[in-house]
């Protein structure tokens, strides 16, 4: 059997052709097939999230500092994985779109805070407000994406 139980491309006879596929892999160097690209960004959302919760478990027995390393190792590396699917220069042009920008900033800055509030503040719940913050900020970022997301969660939580 082929591929095993997960081959995507004998799944529906092949990947669909989406936006996520159009123009160039930050790895077309490496002359990567679609399905492949898609495995690289699995993986790399899947390394990320298992860093995280690594970081999340450490931080439980009082490493701030191994916790930061390891949140912003997995969330750097879970954005990696964007380049599997539409390259880094794309993402980029993507996040700093006028829509997203607000929400960019914040996510990316959030990111940096945490190493900040950690080693340079030394204080666990300033670190642990700035992964609130980061989660606020990528959520309301992949709401940008949705079109009349943004408007129906403002309205549901009764600010729109």
């Amino acid at each position: 059997m082929a591929g095993g139980w997960f081959n995507l491309e004998s799944a529906a006879g092949t990947i669909p052709e989406t936006q996520f596929f159009e123009g160039d892999s930050a790895f077309k160097f490496l002359g990567l097939s679609r399905t492949t690209r898609l495995y690289g960004f699995i993986g790399c959302l899947i390394i990320g999230f298992v860093l995280s919760l690594l970081g999340a478990i450490v931080l439980f027995f009082g490493s701030i500092g191994l916790f930061a390393v390891l949140f912003g190792i997995g969330t750097v590396i879970s954005l990696v994985g964007t380049g599997f699917l539409i390259g880094f220069l794309k993402q980029i042009k993507l996040m700093f779109k006028p829509v997203r920008v607000v929400a960019a900033i914040v996510f990316l800055a959030s990111i940096g805070m945490i190493f900040v509030s950690a080693f340079v503040i030394k204080s666990d719940v300033i670190c642990l407000v700035f992964v609130f913050i980061e989660y606020l900020a990528y959520i309301w970022y992949t709401l940008s994406y949705i079109p009349y997301a943004r408007a129906a969660v403002t309205k549901a939580v009764g600010l729109g």
